[in-house]
């Protein structure tokens, strides 16, 4: 599990993973079932709305890549994903003249996002070494 002093670090991620996780999940379903809300956000921020069909299974996939054990790569790439996507809308509710009350939510779950990657546990972080067969550390291997 995890000591007393890592307890309160424990929590916290599992808090933000789980909120994190929700919001993506639930943002898929509504995106596969072409919610309106949804319809319109895409169509006021000028993209085609065949990218809800393709962001909600990456949303899904990135949902159960960050809740199962193992697959610390695959891991980093979902953080990165959900990083790069929710501060993508950020910038596009931006650049598009939306309120601030428009672009909170992705401001929020790419703050969760960023929370949830510092505060994983070990066992969930990809594991940099350096490379044995060269001097000074300037070569990198990852280890799951």
């Amino acid at each position: 599990m995890t000591s007393n002093s890592n307890k309160p670090r424990f929590i916290g991620y599992w808090i933000t993973t789980i909120l994190l996780c929700f919001g993506m999940f639930s943002g898929a379903i509504a995106q596969l079932v072409r919610f309106q809300p949804n319809v319109d956000g895409m169509i006021r921020l000028g993209y085609p709305l065949y990218m809800l069909s393709i962001l909600a299974p990456w949303k899904i996939l990135g949902v159960i890549v960050l809740l199962l054990p193992g697959q610390p790569l695959v891991k980093e790439w979902a953080y990165a994903g959900f990083f790069f996507l929710m501060s993508g809308a950020v910038v596009s509710h931006i650049a598009s003249g939306d309120t601030f009350f428009q672009w909170i939510a992705p401001l929020i779950f790419t703050m969760l996002t960023v929370v949830s990657w510092y505060l994983r546990p070990p066992s969930r972080r990809l594991f940099i070494a350096p490379s044995p067969s060269l001097k000074h550390g300037k070569s990198f291997s990852y280890q799951q």
